[in-house]
């Protein structure tokens, strides 16, 4: 144990800041900040200083240790997941069976499949069981570098069992280096199991289970799922308006099958909007000319087989973008939002700037998060390093790639 106040951290072969990047709009390569032979200084748990290796230990010598980094390395922020869906039970490896056999989502879910499966076996499973499922996928993200996911309910449909859910991501989070920010999407689907209508299980949902959330302080933020299947605009317009009375933040699942979602975000002013796979011109110009971050989920794609939201198009009209990973048991299951966003990147055109953009300050930004995914005096030192001398290798791998080292805070998280 040493006494110093702070800890030097390097050198690193290259350190990619992501500094001094606007929130919108295309990136040139030419625009990332990149310091040769870096350090940086942590002092509890958060960046006091960046720049040059050497000349950090010269600064800081009579107030700091050092923690050698011995091999070539890359460091950029750690990489922020603003879309999951991880708190789940069971298994959707029949409805991928039956995807491949040529029916769609819809169709598996009419037939007993799809989200009414997993809410099942959620319901079923212990809380016991559900914290155990939980960590294992937060420890496989973090190996793959992320080190903040967002997590949303939705998979117990019912008051005690959205509420079960979120006391188990609360509880991870509390237990676990990753940060986990937690989200209510009770508004998944109506369960097949109550016995109302749509507008019933909203106002259900805002009456008994909303203030509940509230007072426990289990979610600020609130989802709902509007498609086919779901919810129609109009429902859950009135939903997100007595949610936002109620005092919580709101994001949509829009524009994955049926259109609708993105006028309404942009009407309502939500935090973001996610999936995007049939945003067409007039949607992208609403959102250009909003606030609204748009979350792409490459994931959905790849496990659906369809087309990839227009990142690029989204992206040259002036939109901010950042990139989830989806993560679910039905049409996301792979989970591994490097690869995803390296295969975006290849369909989508986009350069290497956008892409790390995506998973690291513009998804902080989508979570409201203001302290991180930038390496800068004062943000949460959560950083990630790449056994390479060219910072260009972590996206042209295709996200095989995988970070060696992982720090969360200024501590190393994993180390192989």
């Amino acid at each position: 144990m040493n006494n110093y106040k702070n800890k030097i951290i390097g050198p690193f072969t290259q350190l990619l800041t992501m500094d001094n990047l606007p929130l919108k709009g295309s990136l040139c390569d030419s625009q990332l900040k990149t310091v040769h032979q870096g350090g940086i200084v942590v002092c509890n748990g958060k960046i006091a200083a960046v720049g040059e290796f050497n000349q950090l230990c010269s600064d800081f010598r009579n107030s700091s240790w050092i923690e050698y980094v011995e091999n070539q390395m890359v460091v950029i922020p750690g990489l922020i997941d603003p879309h999951t869906h991880i708190c789940w039970a069971g298994s959707r490896a029949n409805d991928y069976s039956l995807r491949l056999a040529g029916k769609n989502y819809l169709e598996i879910a009419q037939d007993g499949g799809g989200i009414d499966s997993t809410v099942s076996h959620t319901r079923d499973a212990t809380i016991a069981e559900l914290e155990a499922l939980l960590m294992e996928r937060v420890l496989k993200h973090l190996k793959n570098g992320v080190t903040t996911t967002e997590v949303k309910s939705g998979y117990c449909l019912n008051i005690l069992g959205e509420i079960k859910l979120l006391e188990v991501i609360g509880k991870v989070n509390q237990t676990h280096f990753v940060d986990l920010i937690p989200t209510c999407l009770a508004a998944h689907i109506k369960p097949s199991d109550f016995p109302g209508s749509q507008s019933d299980y909203l106002e259900n949902i805002v009456c008994e289970l909303l203030p509940i959330v509230k007072k426990l302080a289990l979610a600020d933020r609130i989802d709902i799922y509007i498609d086919d299947g779901a919810f129609s605009v109009d429902e859950a317009r009135k939903y997100l308006l007595k949610a936002k009375s109620i005092g919580f933040d709101l994001v949509i699942h829009a524009e994955q099958f049926t259109k609708g979602g993105v006028s309404l975000a942009c009407e309502l002013g939500v935090l973001s909007v996610d999936h995007l796979e049939i945003v067409e011109d007039k949607e992208i110009k609403l959102l250009a000319a909003s606030d609204v971050i748009p979350i792409v989920l490459p994931g959905a794609s790849l496990g659906l087989g369809c087309r990839f939201a227009s990142a690029r198009k989204l992206l040259d009209s002036g939109c901010s973008l950042a990139i989830g990973s989806d993560w679910n048991p039905g049409s996301a299951p792979m989970g591994d939002l490097l690869v995803q966003t390296a295969l975006l990147g290849i369909f989508e055109k986009m350069t290497i700037a956008e892409s790390l953009a995506g998973i690291t300050f513009r998804a902080a930004n989508a979570l409201s998060l203001k302290d991180r995914g930038v390496l800068k005096n004062g943000f949460i030192a959560d950083m990630i390093g790449f056994p390479t001398s060219d910072y260009r290798d972590i996206l042209y791998q295709q996200g095989s790639l995988k970070p060696s080292k992982v720090w969360k805070r200024g501590e190393i998280a994993n180390d192989k």
